[in-house]
């Protein structure tokens, strides 16, 4: 099967012709994937399987550490600070930037693409039937319902709503992961008379980390690891950071009650599961009649903290919220942008941000521009990693907060003029924030130039 897919990665497309795109998306996963090494401990083979077939960007980072607003900006293509959404509760459509903004589907539509989708691709409650000809399950419930166990909560922790892990009494085939994984692969099956954009949203790792309990055998409790740790990490924080972090709740609560064990095994199963749904969605494609003509890419929405900076969940401006994995799969003279295809097992270690997956499909699937987009190509360091590539990536959680990234640097500034500034050449956990010593302040001054010149309004809550 394995050289067979190779035969037919190798053929091009008829003259003429446009590229199917599968577009992959998995909610709050981090970087604890094999490819990425986050967590020794982590099980995904299906992921590190399609890392060793494409390029893989091991420096992405999403446009905002929270779904809604990641998602609305990656899917627009339009920046936080452009659309003014910044946040789960406020609904994107209604952002005057983003009223009539073209998405990502929308976009390929036009060019004459049949587009679908099932799953979390927009955030739960603003799914967005315009950008569709088909979802699944239906345009307004874009993902299945998940089985739930009795008992609730299954950790120690009171009063934990949805912050809660632990295995579920049910078949995998009753997860919603897997039935959205299953109409994908149908999908993916069949031959369709117009080129294809079909987007296959993940739910898993998300809370509430319920998974059947096969899913947690590999992870016994008692050789889990925990993250790296530093006690007097938040000592040298300006007030809004120690405020993001916010010691006092999620990770006082998980401390209390001993669940940090039980919370990384919740985390790592639901990961595994997650893993094995992509698994069927990539046989599916390998084994129909799209592969040779089919880009895949795959993206999580942000990342995700376990305890480090004694943070749990994303909402923060570090690296644990807002690095992502992000891959390419560009089969050899499909793409009209890379006729050469992506080269397998590559890493490009530039930093990168999410808002460029839309110019890039543009690119490679030769599409007409969209001049409104906020991000960059990432074509010409899938044709060499080593291209010139002089812009840093761009993070935005809240009106005037933001972080930059560099290959080297992390520099966060919040609207209160506090600042952080990280060195990832020996500070990978940024446990020391370096923005307080004089000998940085040229850092930080080369650094600011890329905050944004100006912040939009924010947009109205949801009522």
């Amino acid at each position: 099967m394995r050289i067979l897919l190779a035969l037919l990665l190798a053929l091009p497309l008829a003259a003429g012709d446009k590229p199917n795109v599968l577009f992959i998306s998995v909610d709050d996963l981090n970087d604890w994937i094999g490819a990425l090494g986050g967590h020794p401990q982590a099980k995904t083979p299906n992921l590190d399987r399609l890392a060793a077939q494409s390029t893989i960007f091991t420096h992405a980072y999403t446009a905002s550490p929270s779904c809604n607003p990641s998602r609305a900006a990656l899917m627009s293509g339009i920046a936080p600070h452009v659309s003014g959404v910044y946040l789960n509760s406020q609904p994107w459509r209604p952002s005057p930037k983003l009223r009539n903004a073209d998405t990502i589907p929308q976009h390929f539509r036009k060019n004459g693409y049949w587009v679908a989708g099932a799953g979390k691709i927009f955030h739960g409650r603003y799914p967005d039937p315009a950008s569709w000809d088909v979802y699944w399950p239906d345009q307004q419930k874009n993902r299945p319902t998940d089985p739930l166990p009795e008992g609730r909560p299954l950790n120690t922790i009171p009063d934990t709503a949805h912050f809660d892990w632990g295995p579920v009494d049910a078949a995998s085939g009753e997860m919603g992961d897997r039935q959205v994984a299953d109409w994908i692969s149908e999908q993916l099956g069949q031959e369709h008379e117009k080129p294809f954009f079909l987007a296959c949203g993940i739910f898993r790792p998300h809370l509430p980390w319920y998974v059947p309990p096969k899913y947690f055998e590999p992870f016994p409790l008692d050789k889990i690891e925990l993250p790296a740790f530093n006690s007097y990490d938040l000592d040298d924080l300006p007030a809004m950071g120690v405020e993001r972090a916010g010691a006092d709740r999620d990770h006082a609560r998980v401390v209390k009650h001993g669940q940090w064990r039980q919370a990384v095994q919740g985390y790592l199963a639901a990961i595994y599961f997650a893993d094995e749904q992509i698994g069927r969605v990539l046989d599916a494609l390998d084994a129909g009649p799209n592969a040779a003509d089919t880009i895949v890419v795959l993206w999580t929405d942000h990342g995700w903290h376990l305890g480090e900076k004694q943070h749990w969940r994303k909402f923060t401006l570090w690296e644990e919220a807002t690095r992502t994995p992000l891959m390419w799969r560009v089969p050899k003279g499909v793409a009209p942008g890379l006729t050469a295809g992506t080269e397998a097992g590559v890493q490009v270690d530039r930093p990168v941000g999410l808002l460029d997956i839309y110019p890039t499909l543009i690119d490679l699937a030769g599409l007409s521009k969209n001049a409104d987009l906020s991000g960059r190509s990432l074509s010409p360091l899938l044709a060499d990693k080593s291209a010139k590539w002089d812009r840093p990536a761009l993070a935005t959680y809240g009106r005037q907060n933001h972080a930059i990234r560099t290959d080297r640097w992390r520099y966060i500034r919040y609207r209160d003029g506090g600042e952080e500034l990280y060195d990832h050449s020996n500070d990978w956990m940024e446990w020391t924030n370096l923005a307080g010593d004089p000998q940085y302040r040229p850092v930080i001054v080369e650094l600011r130039q890329w905050l944004p010149k100006q912040d939009a309004e924010n947009v109205p809550l949801l009522q």
